[in-house]
């Protein structure tokens, strides 16, 4: 361990304290996508603390920082999300949510916090950075437009990024608590398009089906028929889910109703196949509808495109995290089976990965055999809050070594 690393993580460790009582503030204060009328102010509050006087809003509701440039070199972007989910929290724990039907669950708290944590420590060794760090705050990324709108909003220049990281902690996985995870190279997740359904048929008594155009039928051969793009029209070495998780139509048993909706995600893992399949999806429901007699139209809500990691920044994070923890002291995703592609959850951070190299660094903060039962999304998901210096540690050390490697 150099002389730099062992006093990162000394630092760290130091912050600990403090991290953990503004993760626990933000949990009891959750906002959702743009609406951050706490939490924002709370981020500016601690990076004024810090001594930060380069704060910029970006977007809607983002916030950027930069901290080095005193020596020349590329600009390396850190990020961390600060929304939450439109969820009950059912957990027990003594800071849990304050408002009902909002919640932190899936660690957007956490992923704030240790950023602030790397604020602090980066601008404690400002002289050392051979480059510019950029702290990007991001809103909205449960509803996929956080990241987008920040970068429409120049996020990635002024400075121009060069690279860019995030971590995402992880609950109820088989890893070790307080395990960082490096992923293997170009190990991705997967795009996520979001998309609403409308059949529009033509209402009618039940005793009288011929005087009405039935759309719960069309839905039903439409769902059927899109089963054959994953049997028939797709490589199954170029894996995709297509999910309908709605079915929504009428409210009488006696009564053919006007129209009907389904709702469902399309995830894949290739540009390629996303394009292929969203082509086919559309042709398919409209044709579908059509034999029926129906009309039907398709209306995306949300979505992010493919995430990839840059095999470059997975080889420096490796090195950094070996400079930071020593050898053994983090895990590959190869250790906790899971291989290339296997995580089919999406990040809206894919789309800074469509400008400039990106890599995601897990975070297991909930491991099962810790009882950690239940994962994100979940009302009754838990973190472990006791590692946050470790999360804050290994952005600031994965943005000084690609520095220090690209001068």
């Amino acid at each position: 361990m150099s002389e730099l690393s062992s006093l990162i993580l000394e630092d760290a460790k130091a912050l600990q304290p403090s991290l953990q009582e503004y993760r626990r503030w933000l949990h009891q204060r959750p906002e959702l996508g743009f609406d951050l009328v706490e939490t924002k102010p709370f981020v500016i509050s601690k990076l004024k603390e810090y001594g930060y006087d380069n704060i910029r809003e970006v977007g809607k509701a983002g916030v950027t920082v930069t901290v080095g440039g005193k020596k020349p070199g590329k600009v390396y972007l850190i990020r961390a999300d600060m929304d939450a989910l439109p969820i009950n929290e059912e957990t027990d724990v003594e800071y849990k949510s304050c408002t009902p039907n909002k919640m932190h669950a899936c660690g957007h708290d956490m992923h704030t916090t240790m950023l602030l944590g790397a604020a602090k420590i980066l601008k404690d060794h400002e002289e050392e950075i051979d480059g510019t760090i950029k702290l990007m705050f991001q809103p909205a990324e449960e509803t996929c437009e956080g990241c987008k709108d920040m970068i429409d909003a120049g996020i990635l220049e002024d400075p121009k990024v060069d690279v860019a990281m995030m971590i995402h902690v992880a609950a109820a996985v088989p890893a070790p608590t307080g395990t960082i995870i490096l992923p293997a190279g170009k190990t991705g997740l997967s795009s996520n398009d979001q998309f609403t359904i409308t059949i529009q048929g033509k209402g009618a008594h039940g005793a009288m089906p011929q005087d009405g155009i039935d759309p719960i039928n069309a839905g039903v051969h439409i769902f059927q028929a899109l089963q054959v793009l994953n049997a028939r029209e797709i490589d199954p070495n170029d894996p995709f889910i297509l999910t309908i998780g709605s079915f929504n139509s009428g409210i009488a048993p006696n009564v053919i109703p006007d129209s009907a909706t389904l709702s469902g995600t399309i995830r894949t893992i290739s540009s390629k196949v996303r394009e292929k399949v969203k082509k086919r999806f559309e042709e398919i429901v409209v044709s579908q509808a059509e034999v029926f007699g129906a009309k039907a139209t398709i209306s995306y809500l949300s979505n992010c495109p493919v995430f990839l990691n840059d095999p470059g920044l997975v080889a420096s994070g490796r090195r950094a995290l070996t400079e930071l923890f020593g050898q053994g002291n983090f895990i590959d995703y190869e250790a906790i089976g899971m291989t290339q592609f296997r995580v089919a959850g999406s990040e809206d951070f894919g789309y800074a990965s469509e400008h400039v190299p990106t890599i995601l660094v897990p975070f297991a903060v909930g491991d099962v055999k810790d009882g950690f039962k239940y994962g994100a999304h979940h009302p009754k998901a838990e973190f472990d809050d006791n590692y946050l210096y470790k999360g804050a540690a290994t952005y600031a050390m994965c943005a000084l070594t690609w520095l220090s490697e690209n001068k």
